[in-house]
Formats: C-alpha cells, structure tokens, sequence
C-alpha cells in the first residue's frame, strides 16, 4: 500500500542531497557514503528541537545539548558500542564533528558530559518524543493497511533483579535472649488453606478467580496500564522463528510496525513478561498516532479478550490461533495472505539489532536501555521513510 506521497520524498531528499550536502562538502572534503546518510536521517529526526534551550545567562556556558543529541542518533547510525568509541570517532573525523554541529575551535565535551547529556535525554523521554512527531507527522494523515505486532529480545550487561523475599523470622539462642522474653512461646504459623475441588456446597462462598492481566487492563487507562508494566531486568524465554526455545538476560522490546517498515510505537518491559500483555498498550498508542486497518499478531497473542479489543478500535485482528493442545484454526485464504504481511516486524526487529545497535546495550536500567533503543528506532524510521522514494 503507498502509503506515503513519492513526490514529497523525493522533494525532501532532493534539498539534502544537492544543497546541504554540497555545503558541507566544500567546507569538511569528502563525505563517505555513511556520513551522508548521517545528513540524511538528522534533516528527517530534526531532534535539536526538541532538546530545549541552552545556557540562560548565569554560570559556565554548558555543551550545547542539541549537538549532543545529534552525536547520539549518529552513533546509532554508525554502528558504535560504547560513548568512548563515539568521543574517539568524533576527535578523529572532522566530518562528523562538523555534522554533528560541534564546533572547530573548541574542545569536544569529556565522556562524563556525554553520560550526563544522556541521562537527561532518557530521563525526559527525548527519543519518545522525537519519534512520535516523526510519525505524526509523515504517516498521521495516511491509511494504513497493516499493523504488524511483535517483541524481540534485548541483552542487556546486568545482573537480574531477584524477587522480594518475604521477611524470614529470626531465632535467636536462648542463652542470649532477655530474662524476660525466655518465656514467650513462639506461635507457629497455620498453613493457607488449601482450595477445595468441585463444585463449592449449598451456602458455601469462595473467592471470586483470578483476573486475568489483559481482562484488568481493558478497564484501565493508559497511564494505568504503563504504570502496571514491570521494567526491571530479569530473565526472559521465548520460542523462535525455528520453534527453539531461547533465554535471555535483559529486557524485552515490543513494536508496532506499518506496512512500509516504520516502527510507529514502541514499548520496553522485562524479558519476563508475556507479550500478550503490551498489545493493548502498543494498540492505543499506535491509534493515537495513525489510522490502521488490520493489526496482525502471531500465536502469543491469541485471547478472545485481544480480538474484542482490536475490533472495539475498528480494527481487524489478525491473530495467528494458538490450539492449546486442541485443533488448530487456519485462516481464511485472504486473512492467510494479509498475515504473510507481518514479515516485517521480523524484519524491523532484525534491522534494528543489525544496524542501528539493538545488540549493543551498554547502560543498565530500563530507562536508559529505552534511551539507547529509541535512538536506534528514530534512524531506523528515518531510513524506512527515505527508502519509499525507491
């Protein structure tokens, strides 16, 4: 589905590559096949506005945070690890400094301003934000006719958080208790009771089961449903694309894709949680952003809960059905060739880790991982948006 005008794109790209870049060829040299596409994606994110204003008038002159920002996204692009290698890259190619916006004269900002700036682009969401006027504004007035939804996996260097412990008592020896408490007689604890079989008798009343998280979340907003996220580091298994199962330390990444490959939503959670869980969630942030026909889900997400919320929407749901031990449901021949169309989460997913340093989380913390990723995902939504001009 073209979903986008060619002839804006072309327009857009047009400005780039045969005013700016130029430019900046007359005033740095030669500029790699890389570098341009560096120029490509900062003209399409814009994310200096987005970083607020610099120094107001009192005490020392800080680092512009807009060049910061800039150093960031290029450091996905680029494929860098760790800040050290992006302070190195930029001390070395005068290109990219100047790309970037620093400027000749002065000295580049030390790695702590860098980790500073970085701590304050996560803190205050900077990549969210910047993506969401993306999409809003390329993809907002469009019709979209799938929206592919999937979780992948993200590897993160730290140690998982462990459960709460309930409070142990402890026993002290007699010998070195007070006089007074020698003689008070520990009370031994009455086991829960356990739940009866069958049918509950004539008068009998037990309680009420156990409401499922996706049936809680239909009745909340989603502020409430964010909130009820877990976000903490842990451990996360999952079958693959070949049926394997495979675990993981870190977190997990849930994305909504469109058609043409661009994320439109994005959301990070434990590596433990199920996916089923972020598909509301994606579902109202992606309708707040575009308008979608079809949402396509694999076999994680089948819940009869799930179907009557994508319809509420005015969606179709494409849920792969998950048997459960009985028969499996085929699609109809249509809906099977509609399905076909989630390929490109997979895709995303993989571009994502490939390109533009998904497999490279070097910060701990499930906002600073989010910070990092969402650099990642604005290049990879710029990228996807240029290559419609094709």
């Amino acid at each position: 589905m073209d979903i986008i005008s060619r002839e804006l794109i072309m327009q857009r790209w047009n400005v780039i590559q045969h005013e700016l870049i130029p430019e900046l060829r007359g005033d740095v040299g030669t500029l790699t096949p890389k570098l341009e596409k560096v120029i490509h994606i900062l003209e399409w994110v814009r994310v200096e506005e987005f970083t607020g204003p610099g120094w107001c008038g009192v005490g020392r002159h800080p680092h512009e945070r807009a060049w910061l920002a800039n150093a960031f996204v290029a450091k996905a692009i680029l494929g860098l690890d760790a800040t050290t290698d992006l302070i190195e890259r930029l001390t070395m190619d005068r290109a990219l400094r100047r790309i970037c916006g620093f400027a000749k004269c002065k000295k580049l900002p030390s790695e702590s301003t860098f980790s500073r700036a970085f701590d304050e682009f996560a803190e205050g969401k900077l990549g969210e934000r910047v993506h969401e006027a993306l999409i809003k504004e390329h993809l907002g007035d469009e019709l979209i006719g799938h929206l592919s939804r999937d979780g992948t996996a993200i590897e993160a260097r730290e140690r998982p958080k462990r459960a709460e412990a309930e409070t142990a008592v402890v026993t002290a020896q007699p010998d070195l208790l007070p006089a007074e408490t020698k003689t008070v007689a520990s009370t031994p604890e009455t086991p829960a009771p356990t739940k009866k079989r069958g049918r509950p008798r004539h008068g009998e009343k037990r309680a009420p089961a156990k409401e499922s998280p996706i049936q809680r979340q239909r009745q909340q907003t989603l502020v409430q449903m964010m909130a009820e996220i877990p976000t903490d580091c842990d451990r996360g298994t999952k079958c693959n694309a070949q049926g394997y199962k495979v675990s993981w330390n870190g977190y997990k990444l849930h994305l909504d894709t469109a058609d043409c490959g661009v994320p439109v939503s994005a959301l990070l959670s434990s590596a433990s949680m199920h996916d089923s869980r972020a598909a509301i969630p994606l579902s109202l942030i992606s309708a707040e952003r575009v308008t979608s026909l079809y949402d396509a889900m694999d076999a994680a997400y089948c819940s009869s809960e799930l179907h009557e919320h994508c319809r509420s929407l005015g969606h179709i749901p494409l849920i792969d059905h998950n048997p459960r031990g009985g028969e499996k449901e085929e699609f109809e021949p249509a809906d099977a060739i509609r399905y076909n169309e989630r390929t490109v989460a997979e895709r995303s997913n993989a571009r994502l880790k490939d390109e533009f340093g998904g497999k490279t989380v070097r910060v701990k913390g499930g906002t600073k991982v989010m910070g990092h990723l969402m650099f990642g995902i604005l290049a990879l939504s710029a990228d996807q948006l240029m290559r419609l001009r094709q």
